[in-house]
């Protein structure tokens, strides 16, 4: 970098990022300023508008190799203001920590490989053999049906189908440098409804009671082991979250019980052997105490694993350098646009420690913004370089 051209700062976007205030689906001036901040660098930008969501396309070059970077500016409502010790949208910075919604998850994140994407571009003038491109979305907290799925058509449409993908989710639990994902469990949601027939508490022998019956269902289910994990997950699981009769009086047995579980399965399984798992474990409570009962399901992301090899041996150079030593390869947590991007290329994330996203004072540490920015500078240095 010269004088003329400083090195591109990641705080100073993360604050101006964080100022915008992008919830889900509003674009909050987010876009407009990334948009303001590529263009004189030589990226070409599209807006891409579907719905009520905006998204942004950029890219400099037209080349192989082509890397995409992929992140979201939308953000979780900020919850009540006055509980915040600085504004939920104010980007201000105390003990050497920025705070406000979205620092984390993932406004942070966009603006570090912003500014090494920025710094790759103007420091090698004459270029770099490749290109650079940057999905972001704005859609990812809310439901995900406007933003980088149909972003990724777009790409796919206009030839900008990328090599390789990493995403900036948060992904390190506890400090900088601590994990790499590369898959994430698939997650279904299930609705069991168990049908009986309504009477009196008093005079159980005239009615068909659903409640025992769902009972049991919900029991076999959340005792039973789907596996013990595989090579690259831990053991799949079910959490019920919600069990209902709609019954507001004590002396009335209901007509119907209804519950809500998730799964979250690992690559031993796909949709279908989930279903039919569940399936399973129903019917044997039916042919015990008889009744009937309705399954429903609404799969949200499949199981999916980049297997290890030059794409993140590549990334794990760059941490190690910063970090002193490689990260681990994960794949827990929950679903992001990674579901999505997977089928178009190879895709992992690396991005800021988690522990206050969507919490009340959300914030970053000013250090790891500047280290991660490092870290994607390296990468971009060592991903080409590889070319």
């Amino acid at each position: 970098m010269t004088a003329a051209n400083p090195p591109a700062d990641p705080v100073t976007l993360t604050r101006d990022l964080v100022r915008c205030p992008s919830v889900t689906p509003e674009e909050g001036g987010a876009l407009d300023h990334l948009q303001s901040v590529l263009e004189p660098a030589g990226f070409t930008c599209w807006r891409l508008p579907f719905g009520e969501v905006e998204n942004l396309f950029a890219r400099i070059g037209g080349g192989a190799p082509h890397l995409c970077f992929a992140g979201h500016t939308d953000v979780v409502p900020p919850g009540d203001a006055a509980s915040w010790d600085l504004g939920p949208f104010s980007g201000e910075t105390r003990d050497g920590e920025l705070y406000g919604r979205g620092a984390v998850d993932m406004k942070g994140g966009v603006a570090c490989f912003v500014a090494a994407a920025l710094d790759h571009v103007a420091g090698h003038a004459d270029g770099f053999g490749g290109s650079i491109s940057l999905l972001i979305t704005g859609d990812e907290e809310g439901p995900a049906t406007d933003g980088t799925v149909k972003v990724l058509g777009w790409m796919a449409e206009n030839g900008h189908v990328p090599d390789h993908c990493l995403v900036g989710e948060p992904t390190n639990p506890d400090h900088l440098g601590q994990a790499i994902k590369i898959g994430r469990r698939g997650t279904v949601n299930a609705e069991l409804t168990v049908s009986g027939v309504q009477g009196h508490s008093a005079y159980p022998q005239y009615a068909d009671n659903p409640v025992p019956k769902i009972a049991r269902m919900l029991d076999r289910l959340a005792s039973a082991t789907l596996d013990e994990g595989s090579a690259h997950f831990e053991p799949s699981t079910l959490a019920i979250t919600s069990v209902d009769v709609g019954n507001p009086a004590s002396n009335v047995i209901p007509a119907e019980a209804t519950a809500r579980f998730n799964i979250r399965y690992n690559d031993n399984h796909d949709r279908v052997s989930v279903e039919r798992w569940v399936a399973e474990h129903c019917d044997r409570v039916a042919a015990e105490l008889g009744g009937t009962y309705n399954l429903a399901f609404l799969h949200t992301g499949d199981c999916f694993l980049t297997e290890p090899g030059t794409l993140v041996d590549i990334l794990n150079g760059a941490i190690e350098t910063e970090c002193g030593a490689p990260a681990a390869l994960a794949t827990n947590g929950g679903t992001s646009d990674a579901r999505f991007i997977k089928d178009h290329c190879p895709v992992i994330e690396f991005g800021l420690v988690g522990q206050t996203m969507h919490q009340v004072n959300e914030r970053v540490a000013v250090a790891d913004l500047e280290k991660l920015k490092r870290i994607y500078a390296g990468f971009l240095e060592r991903y080409f370089g590889a070319a």
